[in-house]
């Protein structure tokens, strides 16, 4: 009888070291504890390289967020190019159309000018001292109105002797004269005007052809 109760505790004390085993091997192992050396070398090489690849990708984002940027930066200073020069155009637009503005008057004036020259031109020897005064009032009118011109930036365009331009000229009649050289006006018919430079009517000249 008592030997059945000693082998029954046995047995028991035993069940109890099973019991102890187990729940041993249920308590977790805290993360890099029972790493032998070499799991442990490969988890650094794994957490470096995963390192790396983090670097190298905000590397990659910075330079992108650089080019980005440099991108913008030249399309502004593009845009402000673009806009300077649409001001200078506008501004020379707007010089221009303020300096030509009047420049149909003119033209209307010069045909007034035509016909005071040739009033002017009917006095010689011939005329009257009554007419010559009278002619002598067209003259200082004349003049005047030619001040006045020339104040608005109107000239005369006057080259005779020199050779025919075709941008400044129209050629309605030749002359033969031995001493000069082909294509030199030796004749204006009818004076031409410049506006500031541009030409607002061509002057009507003979030119030379031996």
């Amino acid at each position: 009888m008592e030997e059945k109760k000693v082998v029954e505790e046995e047995k028991k004390e035993q069940v109890e070291k099973l019991e102890d085993v187990e729940q041993l091997e249920e308590i977790p192992v805290p993360e890099g504890q029972g790493d032998t050396k070499s799991v442990k070398k490969d988890k650094k090489k794994k957490k470096d390289s995963k390192l790396k690849e983090e670097i190298k990708s905000l590397k990659e984002e910075i330079e992108q967020l650089k080019n980005d940027n440099q991108s913008l930066i030249d399309k502004v200073k593009l845009a402000q190019a673009e806009n300077v020069n649409y001001r200078k155009r506008k501004d020379e637009e707007t010089a221009n159309t303020l300096k030509f503005a009047n420049q149909d008057l003119i033209t209307e004036l010069i045909n007034v000018v035509d016909n005071f020259e040739r009033a002017i031109k009917l006095d010689d020897n011939d005329l009257t001292d009554e007419l010559s005064k009278f002619l002598d009032g067209f003259k200082m009118m004349y003049a005047n109105l030619m001040e006045i011109l020339k104040k608005f930036g109107v000239e005369e365009i006057n080259r005779v002797g020199e050779v025919f331009d075709p941008t400044l000229e129209q050629a309605l009649m030749t002359d033969n004269i031995p001493e000069m050289d082909d294509d030199v006006v030796t004749e204006v018919l009818l004076k031409g005007y410049k506006l500031h430079g541009r030409v607002i009517r061509p002057a009507s000249v003979k030119v030379n052809s031996k």
